[in-house]
């Protein structure tokens, strides 16, 4: 089987294959499930992309970030807990995007959203929000003309993806009644990756140019729902929920190009599951 699903879907690739269900499953936090899906987490967090920049109250930052998505091991890639075992291919698309804007908010807070339209692409749709609230503080530490800011930042992300992800068409087989995906109609799942955090980071402003690095917490609350009917009109609903905590460490550079025009490269790591780059590209309105 090659199944096939937007990066954000893919989350939840493992967490399930059409037959005979139960009607709720809850993987432990070390099951392949849960790991998997705390994997295809760590890309779409709403974390900070850039280095912190106190913005005055009414500006605005608009944005767009790029992340590459990791691959998983082989070792999470077979189910153990809600399933019969069973090792899909779950990187099918290659990076994660999504435009941000940033405005300025009194006494140094900002608000940010991110907002990703129920638009198909591949085979799912997704529909997903992401909203933030931080506060920048200039530090009363100098070296020469550098300056020390600090950043602390609340996000959440809500919303979900639509498509079929435990039995795409690649996938379907009309063969063994027995098997997995047995039928000639897709599966159509739905994925909620719910999820919320807290975050901090300190910044060297150099000029043109900006060097940052922090860590945070996020709380992991997604849930999943199978929808397929198999070819003798059998209906698998299971849902799939998990409850994980993760922490993460990020570190990065910023350049002011131009006055308004600012370029972004980062590292993001959650130690537990897995690492990948932040690109992105922001043009400050003022």
């Amino acid at each position: 089987m090659r199944p096939r699903f937007t990066i954000t879907a893919a989350v939840v690739a493992l967490v399930g294959v059409a037959g005979a269900a139960h009607a709720q499953c809850r993987p432990a936090a070390n099951t392949n499930e849960a790991k998997l899906m705390a994997f295809y987490a760590a890309p779409i967090v709403f974390s900070s992309a850039q280095a912190p920049l106190r913005l005055d109250p009414g500006q605005l930052l608009v944005s767009v970030e790029v992340a590459p998505i990791p691959r998983p091991g082989a070792d999470i890639q077979h189910t153990s807990f809600c399933y019969i075992g069973k090792t899909e291919n779950t990187r099918l698309a290659p990076v994660f995007a999504r435009p941000r804007i940033e405005v300025g908010l009194p006494l140094g807070f900002a608000f940010e959203a991110s907002y990703v339209p129920p638009v198909k692409v591949w085979d799912a749709e997704p529909n997903l929000a992401s909203f933030a609230l931080s506060r920048v503080q200039d530090l009363p530490v100098h070296a020469g003309t550098d300056r020390l800011r600090l950043l602390l930042r609340a996000h959440a992300t809500v919303g979900r993806v639509r498509g079929p992800i435990t039995c795409p068409r690649g996938g379907l087989q009309t063969s063994d009644p027995g098997e997995p995906c047995y039928g000639s109609n897709p599966s159509s799942d739905t994925y909620h990756p719910d999820m919320f955090g807290g975050e901090g980071a300190l910044a060297v402003d150099l000029g043109r140019f900006a060097v940052y690095a922090g860590g945070g917490v996020t709380w992991l609350r997604p849930h999943f729902q199978v929808g397929f009917v198999d070819g003798e009109g059998n209906v698998d609903d299971t849902t799939v929920d998990v409850d994980l905590t993760r922490g993460a460490f990020f570190g990065g550079i910023t350049a002011a190009l131009v006055p308004s025009l600012r370029v972004s490269a980062q590292l993001y790591d959650v130690p537990a599951d897995a690492a990948t780059w932040r690109f992105g590209v922001g043009y400050l309105i003022r």
